[in-house]
């Protein structure tokens, strides 16, 4: 079986596909059991749909440099 916390770790994996065979039978298995896990997976679902329907927007360049920085300074911790 998987925990919880694994189940919010590869919820992005599982949502694109990139589970093995074994993988995503784990994650359904646990999916089954557990209605915190179905929740926050029918949460994921509808905030990709939403920010689907979003126009794409450039931020502007300084809040794009912040972003970077600090995703490079997480990156090296």
């Amino acid at each position: 079986m998987i925990t919880c916390r694994e189940v919010v770790t590869i919820t992005t994996d599982y949502l694109e596909g990139k589970l093995s065979f074994a993988e995503r039978v784990r994650f359904q298995l646990h999916l089954g059991m557990c209605s915190h896990c179905r929740a926050w997976l029918s949460q994921m679902k509808a905030t990709i749909q939403v920010l689907g329907k979003l126009p794409a927007e450039e931020p502007p360049p300084e809040v794009r440099d912040e972003l970077l920085e600090r995703f490079r300074a997480w990156k090296k911790s």
